[in-house]
């Protein structure tokens, strides 16, 4: 099994998908197979350990959605536990300037390209493939998604999409917007141009521009119009409450 989101986005395609956090296998799947591109399982702000992971990467597989993982930092040991669930990409946060996203992407290969611990088991089971097929695959169909949320990386954004192998940046407006002197105003108008900025350097890298979220299908659609490919777009408890406010608006009582 291929990384299609990874191929997508290198035709110029929109990769869309959703934050998990209910942490439950069967609402992951359904989730994963409604017709997103990717599920995204957040160990930097989310509580799951690698073992709860492992299991959500493992329930998914098949239904539709490649899993990704957010990984606590930029670090080997995390990025090698990440990827050795069977999980498609991995989303780094805090990637501030050029030599950081140069580690990220070592982290993500396996040598003599990088570094990453040789131990293909457990991810070729979870693609459906024998070992020896991920050893020669996993370098080049690994995501690698670095997470722009800070002034200095804004500085340094053009030498961050500039480094090979980095496949998209992941604007955290939340972040970004409180290193900019916008704490809780994620898409204050200065915060919008910085976002412009980093869209025109990813074009001019051939790196698909990401973001973390929006406020709304309408703007979500208007994020895309601006240039945005690889998208957050809700939450499992977004669209569980959402469905269930819809149905209830509906309902005459």
């Amino acid at each position: 099994m291929r990384n299609f989101v990874k191929e997508k986005l290198r035709n110029g395609g929109v990769a869309v998908g959703a934050w998990m956090s209910i942490l439950n296998p069967s609402a992951a799947r359904i989730v994963a197979s409604s017709g997103l591109d990717w599920v995204l399982f957040d160990t930097e702000h989310g509580p799951p350990s690698f073992e709860t992971v492992d299991g959500l990467v493992r329930a998914v597989g098949g239904a539709g959605a490649l899993p990704l993982v957010r990984v606590v930092w930029n670090d080997i040991n995390a990025i090698k536990q990440a990827l050795d669930t069977g999980a498609y990409g991995v989303i780094v946060p805090w990637v501030n300037t050029k030599e950081e996203a140069e580690r990220a992407v070592t982290y993500c290969r396996y040598q003599p390209e990088g570094l990453r611990g040789c131990a293909p088991g457990r991810a070729a089971s979870a693609w459906g493939v024998s070992s020896a097929e991920y050893l020669k695959i996993a370098n080049d169909e690994v995501l690698v998604v670095v997470q722009i949320e800070t002034t200095k990386a804004m500085e340094n954004i053009e030498e961050v999409v500039s480094v090979e192998g980095v496949d998209a940046t992941f604007i955290g407006p939340s972040d970004l917007s409180a290193s900019m002197e916008h704490r809780g105003e994620y898409f204050h108008p200065e915060v919008v141009n910085a976002m412009e900025r980093v869209v025109d350097a990813c074009r001019a890298s051939g790196v698909a521009p990401g973001i973390a979220f929006g406020r709304g299908v309408d703007h979500l659609n208007s994020l895309i119009e601006m240039g945005f490919r690889f998208i957050g777009v809700g939450s499992d408890t977004g669209f569980l409450a959402t469905g269930c406010r819809e149905t209830l608006a509906k309902i005459r009582r």
